[in-house]
């Protein structure tokens, strides 16, 4: 006997994220009536209980907001769904945006132990030791969090992802080359993408910050930041010689997707969106899915090597129409000190994926080739 199986349709509620009471106000002035839909995020709502008792709270979510008592009830006896705030955390699990440098480093004169980055950094270590499934909670609940802010982000542009060694240090002929990589690709009409660390990372973010700006103004910037060469044995002196270049030469950064997982190595300060995650394998399938119009890979190590292969195996089970370029920059790092490229070559042989390996000698090599994909 067969069993038919019939296809199950769900109602489609449209729904509505509202990050601030000023969405708030918007949403009620345009005349709502129902919550249903609402996504609510880290809102204050303590001074609209009024408000919330004239709408229909059925198929609502609120995550992490301040309510009165009567309007917790009112919603949960509604139908609404509420997440409650997550005490003694020092992040806030259900942000509703993105981090950026300012943020993460707030606090930065008095030491880079009272900043926020640092912080969430030695929490995330004790949560590590000891194991609480509370903690895991609140680390998945902050990463999906900021895996819908990332989504949130406009795509008008592709982004192009950087990877690379940390490093490489400020004033090496090595940054310098991947600050113009950053700032050839940003004047290309990309998003530079970056695993938000410092080195090849860093320098990436900054050449999209130094797009808009001359020759001179680049060579500027960089004798700033070669007085700080590597955030060891100070990352307060190294991210604030980096906060002082931001300052004096504003602009778009790109976006750095770091992890808390290697806390050890700072976030740089020049992408103007940081998604970090506490997941390290989360924040490495991200950026990878996020860099559709290619990855280009400066020489690196370990962490590099992992980001190749990563990115190698949906190209290698793909379709023509799947690939992703790839490009690794430094002939004699990928043949002879890490010999990744004949792997590579001999996994792309006779597939799909062939024409979207490429190894080159230069930076303008790599930038040419994802510029024109």
């Amino acid at each position: 006997m067969t069993v038919r199986v019939l296809p199950v349709t769900l109602p489609s509620i449209p729904h509505v994220d509202l990050e601030s009471l000023e969405q708030f106000d918007r949403i009620l002035a345009a005349g709502a009536t129902s919550m249903a839909g609402w996504r609510v995020q880290s809102v204050d709502l303590t001074g609209r209980t009024a408000e919330l008792l004239r709408l229909a709270p059925m198929g609502s979510l609120f995550l992490g907001c301040a309510l009165a008592e009567e309007a917790e009830s009112w919603i949960r006896d509604g139908g609404g769904l509420i997440f409650p705030t997550i005490p003694e955390l020092p992040f806030d699990p259900y942000r509703g945006a993105l981090y950026d440098a300012d943020e993460l480093y707030d606090g930065l004169p008095a030491g880079y132990e009272s900043t926020p980055d640092a912080r969430i950094y030695a929490w995330s270590r004790q949560h590590d030791v000891r194991g609480d499934t509370g903690r895991t909670l609140a680390a998945a609940l902050h990463d999906h969090a900021v895996a819908d802010a990332l989504a949130e982000l406009p795509d008008d542009r592709p982004w192009v992802g950087v990877m690379g060694g940390h490093g490489i240090e400020r004033g090496e002929a090595t940054y310098r080359a991947a600050v113009e990589l950053g700032r050839t690709l940003a004047r290309s009409g990309l998003t530079v993408a970056t695993g938000g660390g410092p080195g090849a990372m860093e320098a990436a973010n900054l050449g999209s910050l130094l797009a808009k700006y001359d020759d001179a103004e680049v060579e500027v910037a960089l004798s700033i930041l070669a007085e700080v060469p590597s955030f060891r044995p100070s990352i307060g002196a190294w991210a604030s010689a980096g906060m002082k270049v931001r300052q004096a030469f504003p602009g778009d950064g790109g976006v750095s997707v770091p992890t808390w997982f290697y806390g050890h190595e700072p976030p740089n300060v020049f992408a103007s969106a940081i998604a970090k995650y506490f997941s390290n394998a989360q924040r490495e399938d991200v950026l990878l899915n996020h860099a559709r119009g290619g990855i280009i890979y400066l020489p690196g190590a370990a962490g590099t090597v992992q980001e190749i292969f990563q990115a190698v195996t949906p190209n290698y089970y793909g379709d023509p129409a799947t690939q992703i370029p790839m490009v690794l920059v430094g002939v004699e790092h990928w043949t002879t000190r890490l010999p990744v490229w004949p792997l590579l070559r001999g996994l792309a042989a006779g597939r799909a994926m062939e024409p979207s390996v490429h190894l080159v000698d230069s930076i303008a090599e790599a930038a040419q080739l994802v510029s024109t994909t």
